[in-house]
């Protein structure tokens, strides 16, 4: 027989939302991971609140709901709310109920300087890293070091000259979006400067490739299962990878270790910082018209190949941060506020992978 095609509504609800979840979905193990975690920084978010006043939203959600962003591709934070509104899943995940009202989307914007004051998001990545079930996974002798460009927020034509330094291009027609002509214009980041974000550069990855208005992103993996264990975001310059590189290895690798990297850390000065640190470069060889900085002295060993075939697999996360975390192009302004997000999307990618890792080890 067939159903009618009615639209009927209870006036009262008693399904719990923890029963329309699936067991087995994918966020359950993330969630665990994730309220783990929240609950050893529970003294850090008591010291950005006032003990009196008001109660605000709870910082955990916040950091819930920042994370479903990432997870999910969501684009904003205002459809992150449209979707909190309606999306079982993503109300469970946060920790409200189906009656609870969501937040206005300036929320975030009101709470961001709060979280970003107390380098929340770093704290969230060492806190997920220093789980019990959680450091059996990582390996503390391999890592593999890289970055990458983040596309800032601000369009080329926002790139005008210093005051004072030379007049600007000639712009065509009216309006806030006219025609600027650049031809002929020498632009460099010593002469000019982006009024939509100051703290981005003009920069290109390599020889014939296109010059971006840019942060640089520098990612340290360790090579057991390719967890992110440092993620930092500097201005983009020939040099920030190198010396970035050197910076995660004093907090991060001890005497003994290896380090892979790519071509680009094939130079003197970062072979020799890593020896001064005691840590071998497994570094590509870069031979294409100049010698070398690595030898057979370290070529000549099985592990340096290992590492070779490790250090592309750094790639995956860059990929995920870009792609799935939506930061191929960064939504917002500042080199501090993107580093914030560049942290806490890496440590979402951790989040994803780990529970799929730990499944294999039971």
């Amino acid at each position: 027989m067939r159903g009618e095609d009615q639209r009927s509504e209870g006036l009262f609800s008693y399904v719990r939302l923890e029963t329309r979840i699936p067991a087995d979905h994918p966020l359950r193990p993330i969630r665990g991971l994730v309220d783990a975690a929240l609950r050893e920084l529970s003294r850090a978010f008591d010291k950005l609140y006032a003990d009196d006043g008001r109660p605000g939203i709870a910082p955990e959600r916040l950091l819930r709901a920042l994370l479903l962003q990432a997870f999910y591709s969501v684009r904003s934070e205002r459809q992150l709310m449209e979707q909190l509104n309606y999306n079982l899943l993503f109300r469970w995940f946060v920790g409200l109920s189906a009656d609870d009202e969501v937040w206005h989307p300036t929320v975030f914007c009101k709470n961001r300087d709060r979280l970003l004051d107390g380098d929340i998001a770093r704290k969230l990545m060492a806190s997920v890293l220093n789980l019990p079930q959680v450091r059996s996974l990582l390996s503390s002798e391999h890592f593999s070091v890289d970055g990458t460009l983040i596309e800032a927020w601000a369009s080329m034509k926002s790139f005008v000259p210093k005051a004072g330094d030379q007049p600007p291009a000639s712009r065509e027609g009216g309006g806030r979006n006219a025609e600027i002509n650049f031809r002929g214009e020498k632009r460099t980041n010593d002469t000019h400067s982006s009024t939509t974000d100051p703290d981005a550069r003009l920069f290109r990855k390599g020889a014939g490739k296109e010059a971006k208005l840019c942060h640089m992103g520098h990612v340290m993996t360790e090579n057991r299962n390719n967890i992110i264990v440092d993620a930092r975001l500097t201005e983009a310059s020939g040099t920030a990878e190198r010396n970035t590189a050197l910076d995660m290895i004093d907090d991060n690798a001890g005497p003994g270790s290896t380090v892979g990297a790519d071509k680009l850390y094939d130079t003197a000065d970062f072979v020799a910082g890593c020896r001064e640190r005691s840590c071998t470069p497994h570094v590509a060889q870069n031979d294409n018209g100049r010698r070398s900085a690595i030898d057979g002295r370290t070529t000549r060993h099985p592990g340096y190949a290992v590492s070779m075939f490790k250090r592309k697999r750094i790639e995956e996360p860059f990929g995920w941060i870009k792609t799935i975390g939506g930061l191929r192009k960064t939504r917002h302004r500042g080199r501090d506020l993107v580093e914030w997000f560049f942290i806490l999307t890496a440590t979402a990618y951790n989040l994803v992978r780990i529970p799929k890792l730990l499944a294999t080890t039971r």
